[in-house]
């Protein structure tokens, strides 16, 4: 049945195909020199600039950096920014490739601090020595060994472990 529906559709528009343009070249043959003399000359061709839409798509894609983040430097000259207080707040936000993430915080167990979107496929992980990012979509690492300027200096990174152990109420005592 459907072969049979696809063989009349191709018919039809083979027949009206043939009488189109027999009817089109019958219009070109003919010369009519009042049709010649009118015509007009071509008109001249415009010049359109695209670079500045481009430019500006471009930079509308791209998310600025958010004001007050922090940047950490990291293996082979990347680098990503990171707002919030990975002490206390449930959601920071990181920009990586010029593009904004919010990453929500995740329980561990092992002492570190998680930070993962399942819907972007973001993934941060915090040790006291350094930062990883990693992406769900391509299981890939992102970035590696990143660190902020005051960790390059010798300090601990900033997360929520090293703050309740050098916090005098909780830490253990000697």
């Amino acid at each position: 049945m459907n072969k049979l529906l696809i063989a009349a559709i191709v018919g039809t528009l083979a027949t009206t195909s043939v009488f189109v343009s027999a009817d089109a070249f019958a219009a070109t043959t003919t010369t009519d020199s009042s049709a010649a003399k009118a015509k007009r000359p071509a008109p001249a061709r415009r010049i359109i600039k695209r670079k500045p839409k481009a430019e500006a798509a471009a930079a509308a894609k791209t998310d600025p950096i958010p004001e007050g983040a922090t940047k950490w430097s990291c293996k082979d000259g990347l680098a990503f920014y990171l707002k919030g207080d990975m002490k206390r707040d449930s959601i920071v936000t990181v920009n990586w490739a010029k593009k904004d993430y919010k990453l929500p915080r995740q329980d561990t167990t092992t002492g570190a601090d998680r930070f993962h979107d399942s819907a972007s496929g973001m993934d941060l992980v915090v040790i006291p020595t350094k930062a990883m990012l990693f992406s769900d979509k391509d299981e890939s690492r992102l970035a590696d060994e990143c660190v902020t300027a005051e960790m390059a200096a010798g300090a601990t990174a900033p997360t929520q472990a090293e703050a309740l152990k050098n916090n005098p109420l909780i830490a253990p005592q000697k």
